[in-house]
């Protein structure tokens, strides 16, 4: 595709890709599945405790395993079909829900069990990130790649929109559904959960499906032992280019600074006053924002000054977390935290397509490894720095610290990484 090629074009041949569209099928129904997951998961554990720090400690029995198992998991990408190893961690997550499906229904679920099923998932996921992006710059040409991130990242903020309403609608179901199932009903059983987890079962086999229908096949390569120069070889990569580790790290702290996903059931039901519908609306909203910047980026995709647009971007996202903390409105909390995720639609595009195209082909799996950390990082662990500072400052102290600690982090990273700040194009 050269310089003169229209954005219709562009669009015309993504859609001929048919192995991109099987994988982005694959991330719009695991992802809905796992939103869903997470909608119940904090709900639930809510409801069992009414603990901030508990709601964390969801956040980070998924971040540990995820951080244990990168270095491995990366190897295992760069040297196995990507193909099988995506399926093989959505199968995992298959096996979590049914979990959670069966012990709603029989009135087994408690807080412990939630951690370690929450374990399992973070343990899924730290294969799932690495192979799904190394895969996808495998499934389009190099000429389509930011389109194609824009469009897949578009996609599954769509996801990210369905998935928490509809989990918070069938939630709140579950007295009408416990009518229903009367007959069958076991004492202590949360049937608005089991329903959650149940359909949230069928998107991911859905998931498995699609990824194993994708035809293409990797070339072959060189067997290595997983020795430490290995393991270890996508840190290095990504020590060495100042751009990228600015750009990840930017990320990083931002998200995990300024997220405020853990605390939305507090927000939601202390703050807001409102039930799990609201939450659902709530999660929805920064996707809501994503999506609408994530269709206009694939139609157009930014060219110049890309590493000014990245840190405006996270400085808008911190301004608007700052004006969610500040507000009792239910519509105020949702436009801000819409806004939130416009920005942050920005960052990702950005920061995704500079991490593919500065990436050769066989460093993908390792290089997405220590990627997904950093982006679990900032998004479970950030749970936990939300839930303990909540814990000591309130809701809205946590959320407002953290909103402003991304404006101060905008700032340090401008003096910090002036090659990123300077930035103009994507590929250098």
């Amino acid at each position: 595709m050269n310089a003169f090629t229209t954005p219709s074009t562009g669009s015309a041949q993504l859609r001929e890709q048919h192995d991109y569209l099987r994988l982005l099928g694959a991330r719009v129904t695991g992802g809905a599945a796992n939103q869903m997951l997470m909608v119940a998961l904090g709900w639930q554990m809510y409801d069992l405790t009414g603990s901030a720090w508990d709601l964390g400690l969801v956040g980070l029995a998924q971040f540990l395993p995820a951080l244990l198992l990168t270095l491995p998991a990366g190897h295992l990408v760069d040297q196995h079909d990507r193909r099988l190893l995506l399926a093989g961690s959505l199968g995992l997550q298959c096996a979590v829900a049914l979990c959670l499906a069966l012990s709603c229904f029989h009135g087994w679920i408690g807080s412990h069990m939630i951690l370690v099923l929450s374990i399992a998932l973070g343990a899924a996921r730290a294969l799932q990130m690495p192979s799904q992006q190394a895969l996808l710059p495998s499934l389009v040409p190099t000429a389509l790649l930011p389109r194609a991130v824009a469009a897949a990242s578009s996609s599954m903020q769509a996801a990210v929109i369905a998935g928490p309403a509809l989990g918070g609608v069938l939630y709140a179901l579950g007295p009408q559904v416990s009518q229903l199932g009367q007959p069958v009903a076991q004492a202590g059983a949360n049937w608005g959960a089991a329903l959650v987890y149940a359909v949230s079962l069928a998107l991911l086999l859905i998931a498995v499906s699609a990824v194993l229908a994708i035809r293409h096949r990797p070339l072959e390569r060189v067997r290595r032992a997983p020795g430490l120069a290995q393991l270890t070889a996508g840190i290095h990569f990504i020590w060495q280019r100042p751009v990228v580790l600015g750009a990840i790290s930017l990320d990083l702290f931002a998200v995990l600074l300024g997220g405020a996903t853990a605390l939305l059931p507090i927000f939601a039901r202390d703050i807001l006053h409102t039930g799990p519908e609201g939450l659902g609306m709530l999660r929805s909203a920064p996707a809501l924002g994503a999506v609408i910047v994530g269709l206009g980026l694939a139609r157009m995709p930014i060219n110049r000054r890309v590493g000014r647009a990245l840190l405006s971007a996270v400085a808008l996202f911190g301004c608007s977390m700052i004006a969610f903390a500040l507000t009792a409105s239910f519509w105020v909390a949702f436009a801000a935290l819409a806004v939130s995720g416009a920005a942050d639609m920005v960052s990702v595009v950005i920061r995704q397509s500079l991490v593919q195209l500065e990436t050769p082909d066989e460093m993908r799996g390792r290089v997405g490894a220590v990627n997904s950390v950093f982006i679990g990082a900032s998004n479970q662990l950030g749970e936990f720095e939300s839930g303990s500072t909540a814990a000591l400052l309130g809701p809205v102290g946590s959320v407002l610290l953290g909103g402003v600690g991304t404006l101060a982090i905008v700032l340090l990273w401008t003096r910090l990484f002036p090659a990123l700040a300077q930035r103009d194009r994507l590929q250098s």
